[in-house]
């Protein structure tokens, strides 16, 4: 599938995603809410298959949280960002899509352990990197770190 027929499949199930081409990959964002059916379609259509999450990260921009899904179809060999922006920063929470792409289960772990982003449905959401008793999200950009003394101007 070309990237004009994937804005188009796209754009029929989030009317308001956003496209960004780069040299690499077709770049879509979508508001947090639309993540699990935007998925869980873009693998189960046989025109699409992305059946490979080989990338999930998550990014502070200060005004916002986002967290980025790069899909690859082994199939069709064609490959997609997804950015799913998320809007409150006091309590980020985004649906976890473990249930389409079992690896995504220690990504997302990772990144509610290092940004605070709760994935709902995840089926064992605890700390992965720090202790139970870490106060805060070290790779938030607001993040205060006192041990270190390390301070964003």
């Amino acid at each position: 599938m070309s990237n004009e027929e994937l804005k188009i499949f796209i754009t029929e199930i989030v009317p308001d995603a956003v496209f960004e081409e780069n040299k690499q990959f077709l770049l879509v964002t979508v508001n947090a809410e639309h993540i699990l059916d935007l998925a869980g379609k873009l693998k189960n259509n046989a025109q699409t298959n992305f059946d490979y999450l080989f990338c999930l990260t998550g990014v502070d921009w200060l005004t916002y949280l986002s967290v980025v899904y790069h899909l690859k179809s082994i199939t069709h060999n064609h490959s997609i960002v997804l950015k799913a922006k998320i809007s409150d920063r006091v309590n980020p929470e985004i649906e976890s899509v473990c249930s389409i792409w079992r690896t995504a289960e220690f990504h997302e772990r990772e990144i509610y352990d290092l940004l605070g982003i709760r994935f709902n449905h995840h089926p064992d959401l605890r700390r992965l990197l720090l202790d139970d008793d870490w106060k805060g999200y070290p790779l938030r950009k607001d993040y205060a770190d006192e041990a270190n003394i390390v301070e964003l101007e």
